[in-house]
């Protein structure tokens, strides 16, 4: 089933990241699970995974996901804060208060934070489609802004961050700021770097068991992936008037290579256009991909005024989302 987004037309700004300080081989990873050297071998020389980011001993998910929430709200305040994660039970916060201490630190109204999971990894991307249906609300207030929060601490178990046959998660943090755009126009020097134009999401029921699928379903779900995704891009684009061939860049679930590398022979689109820079040295992020993917596309000066870009995301599950975002010139309005 392919579902399309609202229209409510809004901006994103500031996306930020945040890593930990550790680094741990992805090799490393997989022999202390007893996956045997043929995997392992397979994971990092055909996947294209090398490294994971890890949390060191002494640091907490929580301070990475504050510092990127921070850093993207700048001297503003959220009116909503919505925080995606893939586990649906996160380390951090099974801590006592952490929504609290989350909206103190981020100055949040009493409320106003909330944990958005059990999509798998689309749970980043579906935050924006929320905060989109916040801001486009009847009765809304058009200086009214969304704060996204994406990260999940994987590390905690390896169970959980070994995908067989797929890939291996890291710790991560992302944030991102989301505004209403005015009918009007932006005020000088206050257009978002980012438009929303589209979002599209589809669900495949026969894969609910997730990770104890049998070697079938893990076949089977498999090839409904590289479908789906194809699906949800080509549905994105079609609302934006182009194709998902035609679009500028790919912001891709950074799962592993072989994966995209099927996607870019299957709809004819570039490779050189999916942004898979980050694999070998940050490793699959869960559902913080597609953003990690933007904001280096964009800091490595890739992105130009007017490009089409689109966000990916495949949640176990199964569950699959593709945004388009369109670049604008920040000082538009000048």
């Amino acid at each position: 089933m392919i579902i399309a987004s609202p229209s409510a037309a809004v901006g994103m700004s500031r996306v930020t990241v945040r890593l930990p300080r550790a680094v741990e081989p992805v090799d490393d990873v997989l022999a202390r699970a007893g996956h045997s050297p043929v995997e392992r071998r397979m994971f990092t020389r055909v996947y294209g995974l090398r490294d994971s980011t890890v949390l060191a001993p002494w640091e907490r998910l929580e301070d990475l996901l504050s510092a990127a929430g921070e850093a993207a709200l700048g001297a503003d305040r959220a009116d909503l804060v919505l925080y995606g994660h893939t586990l649906p039970v996160q380390e951090c916060g099974v801590g006592t208060r952490f929504a609290e201490r989350m909206r103190t630190r981020l100055s949040t109204p009493a409320g106003r934070f909330y944990g958005i999971s059990h999509v798998g990894c689309t749970s980043v991307l579906r935050c924006l489609e929320l905060a989109q249906r916040f801001l486009g609300r009847p009765g809304a207030r058009p200086d009214e802004q969304v704060l996204v929060l994406g990260g999940d601490h994987g590390s905690l178990l390896d169970e959980a961050r070994i995908l067989p046959r797929t890939t291996v998660a890291s710790d991560t943090a992302v944030a991102v700021r989301v505004t209403p755009l005015p009918m009007d126009g932006p005020v000088a020097g206050t257009a978002p770097r980012y438009r929303l134009a589209a979002l599209a999401h589809a669900r495949d029921t026969r894969f609910h068991r997730n990770l104890r699928m049998s070697q079938e379903e893990f076949a089977a779900y498999g090839q409904a992936c590289g479908a789906l995704v194809r699906r949800v891009m080509e549905e994105a684009a079609a609302r934006v008037g182009t194709t998902a061939a035609d679009l500028d860049w790919i912001m891709p679930h950074m799962s592993n290579a072989v994966f995209w590398k099927a996607v870019a022979r299957a709809t004819d689109i570039p490779r050189e256009r999916i942004c898979l820079d980050l694999l070998p040295e940050v490793g699959h992020g869960f559902g913080t991909d597609a953003l990690m993917a933007l904001e280096h596309a964009d800091r490595t000066r890739r992105l130009r005024p007017g490009d089409r870009c689109a966000l990916v995301s495949i949640g176990q599950g199964a569950y699959f989302t593709a945004a388009v975002v369109e670049v604008q010139d920040e000082t538009e309005g000048t």
